[in-house]
């Protein structure tokens, strides 16, 4: 009898321990409850505390290489958003969770066109899109994911148009996000035509000590001549200031062999690059994709450590959106979701960890 109660005592106990942690790993876990009913899909759920800004930390430039908190090289490879005045509803949570989750990125963009229909300086509601930044940064806050805010200059050519308008953008943005390790500024996106290095330069010697009077550790991006392309005028004149990336920007079926020639000089010249925006199309984001030449670009990049994001998280009906048009879906998205774009980048994308 001591034995038979024994062992109804013993399995008892068992069952009540079993069925404890089950709820207390699935019923309080929504990420593992969606591991196990969507593991067809989503193959890596990551623990909400195995993420990449709590495992790398604050993020240093030291020499030409980005480096986390433990001194090791480390790579942001993200999204960017196309611009958030036309495509908001990626500005999102879930659209970001997926991201981290599903395509294994690191880093978010956030494009705040200046100049273009709706942007922040052309009758845009600046407001509302700083709105939307905000949000952008706390979604990907609450991630652990890096994230970029994109001062996207575009048409306006030189950034010293609209200067007044960056600095009292970015003294904002700086003011509230000086706490926040996760944050890099791009304070110029693709300067162009008449825009040259000494125009970028006296534009960056104004907005770089506003920004730095409120964080004077963050990681700031600028741009370079001929659509962020003239990276070795940058070589030849650095600024100087501390935990600089210089933008290059490449879109795979136009910019080749002699860009790429170009990205190597400079980097052993000693100059920081991140590639800020890239797409595998031709410059217009559109024409067809190539994706030998995405591969040539994308293997020179993670040998030298040099970090990228893809253009464009949206449903646009072009080559260079990773979302087909007319797919509302703003997460989990199926593969019959992407576009050959979409499909292609993820799947690049998964086969790095954080």
């Amino acid at each position: 009898m001591r034995i038979r109660c024994f062992r109804f005592f013993f399995t008892s106990v068992l069952f009540a321990l079993f069925t404890v942690g089950f709820y207390c790993f699935f019923g309080n876990n929504p990420a593992a409850m969606a591991a196990s009913d969507n593991k067809s899909h989503t193959s890596t759920i990551y623990d909400t505390h195995d993420t990449p800004a709590s495992l790398h930390g604050p993020l240093h430039v030291d020499g030409a290489v980005l480096t986390d908190s433990h001194g090791k090289a480390y790579s942001l490879r993200g999204m960017s958003t196309h611009g958030i005045a036309w495509f908001p509803q990626y500005i999102n949570r879930e659209t970001f969770r997926t991201l981290r989750d599903d395509w294994h990125v690191n880093c978010i963009r956030l494009a705040l066109y200046t100049e273009e229909y709706g942007g922040y300086c052309s009758g845009g509601n600046p407001d509302e899109l700083k709105s939307r930044i905000r949000k952008g940064v706390d979604y990907a806050t609450e991630l652990g994911l890096y994230v970029i805010i994109d001062w996207h200059v575009l048409s306006d050519q030189d950034p010293n148009v609209h200067k007044s308008e960056a600095i009292a953008f970015f003294h904002e943005m700086s003011a509230l996000y000086k706490d926040h390790d996760n944050v890099l500024y791009e304070i110029c996106n693709e300067p162009n035509s008449s825009a040259t290095w000494d125009s970028i330069r006296t534009y960056a010697q104004e907005v770089i000590p506003i920004i730095r009077a409120n964080d004077q550790d963050s990681i700031i991006i600028v741009g370079t001549p001929t659509w962020s392309q003239g990276i070795d005028q940058a070589a030849a004149e650095p600024l100087p200031y501390d935990n600089l990336l210089y933008a290059l920007h490449f879109y795979a079926a136009t910019h080749t062999d002699w860009l790429r020639q170009r990205l190597v000089s400079c980097t052993e010249k000693g100059l920081p690059v991140m590639v800020s925006e890239f797409g595998m199309c031709d410059a217009s984001g559109n024409g067809s994709n190539d994706f030998s030449q995405t591969s040539q670009w994308l293997d020179l990049l993670d040998q030298h450590q040099i970090g990228y994001c893809c253009w464009n998280l949206a449903n646009k009906a072009e080559t260079s959106s990773v979302i087909i048009p007319g797919c509302e879906k703003i997460s989990d998205w199926a593969e019959e979701d992407l576009s050959e774009s979409g499909r292609w980048i993820r799947q690049w994308f998964r086969s790095f960890e954080y």
